[in-house]
């Protein structure tokens, strides 16, 4: 079977890289993924897939129905590119300025095009219904997973699975747990407001880039200081804006930044101190500090039996010495968290980095891509997961 599942992942690999390419240099972002999506639908419009457009706003969904199958496989691939200009050299490089595929999911995108190909191809071998989720706006909150739900993607699913390359991983591996696998990813932002002046006469204002210096240290101790050492949490402070000259003290100072968690127990530790620690700076320092808090993506949980019978597939496909599982939770974060709330769900971490081809760069790095030989496995997988699924 793995033999058969590799002759047709590298009957259409050139395609896959073309059509990967084709994405990586016309990149879109948020919900405005209009020509990706249309050559999604391109792609697979000689195939047996019932397909249906504009779910969750232009996102794309197709459905195979297998005889006799009584369950439902969902596969998702995610298709917006980021806000961030491309820095590399490769031939196939952004066009658009300021927008670029710096995460990957034009390799998403392309591998599960091709999935769809070869489940077509072999349809009279598959024991169960197959739909296809193209969903965009994964990078921006709200995430597009949201209106994808509402808009029935995941009706009548069983369970559905979904991938990200990662360059800490070779080629050819593949990296996951079970339970809680991506942090939910908040953010705050606080506002520092006190009474501006010349910057010759401090004694008459309320210096918030001070407040803000000692808010910052203070907001820095509350994971070390108030998390239990075996809890996984972050907090970190990623803006500090404030003034416009060198002789006047400002009247704000803003703050921006992330809380990391697996568990709503810990993030009310955090939110909880955070709240004391802006009162306290606001006394001492005779200013104001007002936060707001905003939840991002849940938890992205990976259901324990699904989990184990990916595991398994994933074992007879690539083998168990390039299975990295379980692994530690990760703080980065994916709105497929969405997903995994309504029903059981696998997401796994791809294998796409190559030191002899200097495929070191990590994702949103502005040098980032892929070992595009990645993407054979890729195909395999997600493939394999519909036709051995049992």
């Amino acid at each position: 079977m793995k033999s058969e599942i590799y002759k047709l992942a590298k009957k259409y690999f050139e395609e896959t890289v073309r059509i990967r390419r084709k994405i990586h240099e016309n990149p879109e972002t948020g919900f405005d993924v209009y020509e990706t999506a249309s050559l999604v639908v391109k792609e697979l419009s000689n195939t047996d897939f019932e397909v249906r457009e504009g779910v969750g706003k232009t996102g794309v969904v197709f459905d195979l129905t297998v005889p006799g199958a009584s369950r439902r496989v969902a596969l998702r691939a995610d298709m917006d590119a980021l806000n961030m200009q491309e820095m590399g050299d490769n031939p196939y490089k952004s066009k658009v300025d300021g927008k670029a595929h710096m995460c990957g999911h034009d390799c998403h995108t392309s591998i599960l095009i091709t999935v769809g190909k070869i489940l077509n191809d072999i349809k009279e071998k598959l024991t169960v219904n197959v739909r296809l989720i193209f969903q965009p706006c994964e990078e921006t909150l709200p995430g597009g997973a949201v209106g994808m739900i509402e808009d029935g993607a995941i009706n009548e699913v069983d369970e559905i699975y979904g991938l990200h390359v990662w360059t800490d991983y070779r080629v050819g591996s593949i990296g996951l747990k079970a339970g809680a696998f991506m942090a939910q990813p908040d953010s705050f932002e606080i506002t520092v407001k006190g009474k501006g002046g010349h910057a010759a006469m401090p004694h008459l204002t309320n210096d918030p880039i001070i407040a803000g210096c000692s808010l910052v240290q203070s907001l820095n101790t509350i994971v070390s200081r108030n998390i239990d050492p075996v809890k996984d949490a972050v907090l970190s402070v990623t803006q500090f804006n404030s003034g416009t000259s060198d002789n006047i003290i400002p009247e704000f100072a803003k703050i921006i930044g992330t809380v990391r968690t697996f568990d709503s127990d810990t993030k009310d530790i955090i939110t909880n101190r955070m709240d004391t620690v802006l009162k306290g700076i606001s006394e001492t320092y005779d200013v104001s500090c007002d936060m707001v808090y905003l939840d991002g993506y849940p938890v992205n949980f990976n259901d324990n039996e699904l989990t184990e019978k990916f595991v398994g597939i994933a074992d007879s496909i690539i083998g168990e010495e390039n299975i990295n599982f379980p692994v530690p939770p990760f703080m980065g974060a994916e709105d497929f968290g969405y997903y995994s709330r309504k029903i059981p769900s696998c997401f796994f971490l791809i294998g796409c980095g190559n030191p002899e081809k200097n495929i070191i760069h990590s994702v949103h790095d502005p040098l980032f891509d892929v070992d595009e030989d990645f993407m054979l496995h890729g195909v395999a997988l997600m493939a394999g997961i519909v036709l051995l699924n049992k």
